[in-house]
């Protein structure tokens, strides 16, 4: 049996390269609508069918109680296998729009028993020091999150072809090692019966309403953020007449949160994941307002505030998804951080959708102060009345 002291490690590198699917659509969009006659408005919806398949995926997950009732790991690698044929039918001779979304869709519900799973895999072998263990292992969502925009940036990354491809046999390496290596852990507890409304039921917890509420802030922000960093890197080029490297420069601003999941993870074992998601939602929203600034600063300037910027709207995720597994009966820890995903990535449709259309209506410096509703009414939430849960034990 693998050793414990291992496990983390093959889940972080599992998490990364299942999770290169994510982004694998938006980093090669160009492509895409060049290959299809589509225009700009392709975007959107390139990224929005991905979230709507995984809000679909961790919805079924979540009513089915998947990651509850069956293994975890052969759950993560089933769909890994799935996710990554999803990926691998875009390097079709012929695509369509439908095409395009139906795989990006497939791609999307996929994820659902990928990421929320890895997570459940984690909270079944940490059972303290969850927070810090969590922080790792989303960072490495975001890390692989990013990894399809340093391969567009760099030479050997100029075609589509490569991308996907790449994606495709990572994810399937992914899948491999946990169903290979990673077993059961110990902390597991089986759900032995159905339970329809068990997710739902959640809610009426204090603790577990107030950490999804958080979470639910973040997501707002989140999502639209990665999904609109690279217009605004476009937009300050056009302003200051440069020519940076969008996808490099989207490919550091998202990996930067890989490495404040980490330092938020390490952090949460001194002072707790509540005090840590709480300042990093307050750092990210305060961002969101100041945005229009950021336009206005010379590049240096702007380039070091988006990337304290996507340090910040990052960190929070791990601690969240710290504070929900910790608020639910260890029977429903799967379900719960499933049916919360499922919600937050439903309002990340909205977010995106959002500032999708106003990108068309008002100057692209200003959308970004839509996305600060978001934590502003997470914050609300979260410090209205103390989070009921153990957040110095995590």
């Amino acid at each position: 049996m693998t050793r414990k002291k291992l496990i983390l490690p093959l889940l972080i590198a599992s998490q990364f390269a299942c999770t290169s699917l994510w982004f694998a659509g938006n980093a090669i969009v160009d492509d895409l609508a060049l290959k299809t006659g589509l225009g700009a408005s392709i975007i959107g919806y390139v990224l929005s069918s991905v979230q709507l398949g995984f809000i679909l995926g961790t919805l079924v997950f979540a009513l089915l109680m998947i990651a509850d009732r069956f293994s975890p790991s052969k759950v993560f690698a089933i769909c890994a296998l799935f996710a990554a044929l999803c990926n691998f039918s875009l390097l079709a001779e012929v695509i369509t729009k439908w095409h395009i979304l139906a795989a990006r869709f497939g791609t999307g519900f996929f994820l659902a028993g990928i990421y929320p799973v890895g997570m459940k895999i984690a909270a079944d072998y940490y059972k303290n020091g969850l927070g810090k263990a969590l922080g790792f292992l989303v960072g490495a969502l975001v890390l692989g999150t990013a990894f399809p925009f340093l391969i567009s940036g760099l030479n050997w990354g100029g075609n589509y072809q490569t991308i996907l491809t790449a994606t495709s046999i990572l994810a399937l390496l992914g899948g491999t090692i946990v169903v290979l290596l990673v077993p059961n852990g110990p902390y597991r507890k089986r759900s032995a019966k159905l339970q329809i409304k068990a997710g739902l039921g959640l809610f009426k917890n204090t603790a577990f309403y107030k950490s999804a509420a958080g979470y639910f802030g973040h997501m707002w922000e989140l999502y639209a953020f990665w999904a609109f960093t690279p217009l605004a890197l476009k937009t300050i080029n056009n302003i200051q007449n440069t020519t940076y490297s969008v996808p490099i420069f989207t490919f550091v601003v998202i990996a930067l949160g890989a490495v404040s999941c980490a330092i938020g993870g390490t952090l949460s074992k001194k002072y707790g994941s509540s005090k840590i998601a709480i300042t990093a939602l307050l750092i990210s929203g305060l961002f969101c307002f100041l945005s229009p600034l950021l336009f206005n600063l010379p590049i240096l300037f702007f380039f070091v505030g988006w990337c304290v910027w996507g340090m910040a709207v990052t960190a929070d995720s791990p601690q969240f998804s710290s504070l929900v597994a910790q608020s639910a009966p260890a029977e429903l820890k799967g379900t719960a951080l499933t049916v919360v995903n499922s919600i937050g990535f439903a309002i990340s449709i909205l977010s995106i959708q959002l500032l999708s259309y106003l990108s068309t209506k008002i100057n692209v410096s200003l959308i970004f102060l839509f996305l600060g509703i978001g934590p502003a009414i997470g914050l609300y939430t979260l410090l209205s009345k103390k989070i009921k849960t153990n957040t110095h034990n995590n």
